[in-house]
Parts: structure tokens; C-alpha cells; sequence
């Protein structure tokens, strides 16, 4: 028998019942995902412009450096906005074929807690601890 709390939040080893919930919430975390990106994107669309219509000397520009590490952070940002609709676009398709919430290597259950703080989660926490 699942335990109280996993019965109370519609939860039972590790596979979230209540599926429309769980759409609901990829579905917001992705379009969440995409209008950050959307921003970084044109953010990054503005320094670029910026530093072409500044000086063409990074290296002697004392502006250089500050434009060079924004254009990057940006950059970081937008990658890592990009892995983010990957792993949402992922948890859809587990949610589809009837998979969400199992580990993806294991095959153990994906705890309820992790997959309440990180809905696109494809791992257990052991073995996502393993992976680092």
C-alpha cells in the first residue's frame, strides 16, 4: 500500500495519477522555457548589434570585455534554456508512451518529490547522483 502523502497527492510509486496535472505543469514549464528563450535571444540579438556599432577593438576597448562576457552569459543562458524544452519536450513524450515517472536508468520509481520540484526529471536521485 503507497504511502499517506503518496495517496493524498495522487502519487503511487513514483507515477503521478493525476496525468492531466502533470501535462498541465510540462506544458507551462515549456512555454515558460520558450518565452525565456525568446528573451535571450533577443538579448543576445542586442549586444551583438551593440558591439558592431561600437569600436572593433575588444582587445583594447576598455567596453570589450564587459560586452564579450555578457554575449557569452547570454549564450550559456539560451544553452541551457535549450536543454531545458529538450528534457520538457522528453517528459512529454515518457507521459505519452506511459513512462513518466520511472527512471530511465533503473527502471525504479522517480519519487514524488522529485518529479513535484523537477517535472522533467528522467532520472531516481541515486542515479542522477551517480551521473555527476
Amino acid at each position: 500500500m503507497p504511502p499517506a502523502f503518496a495517496q493524498s497527492n495522487g502519487w503511487y510509486a513514483g507515477i503521478m495519477t493525476k496525468l492531466p496535472e502533470v501535462r498541465r505543469r510540462l506544458a507551462a514549464d515549456r512555454a515558460a522555457a520558450l518565452a525565456q528563450l525568446g528573451r535571450l535571444e533577443r538579448d543576445q540579438a542586442d549586444i551583438v548589434a551593440a558591439a558592431q556599432a561600437a569600436n572593433g577593438d575588444d582587445e583594447h576597448d576598455p567596453e570589450g570585455a564587459t560586452i564579450a562576457f555578457e554575449r557569452e552569459h547570454t549564450a550559456a543562458l539560451a544553452g541551457q534554456a535549450r536543454r531545458h524544452l529538450a528534457d520538457i519536450d522528453a517528459a512529454l513524450s515518457r507521459l505519452d508512451a506511459g513512462r513518466y515517472g520511472t527512471c530511465e536508468r533503473c527502471g525504479g520509481p522517480v519519487s514524488p518529490a522529485r518529479l513535484a520540484a523537477r517535472p522533467a526529471a528522467a532520472t531516481c536521485i541515486t542515479c542522477a547522483a551517480r551521473a555527476r
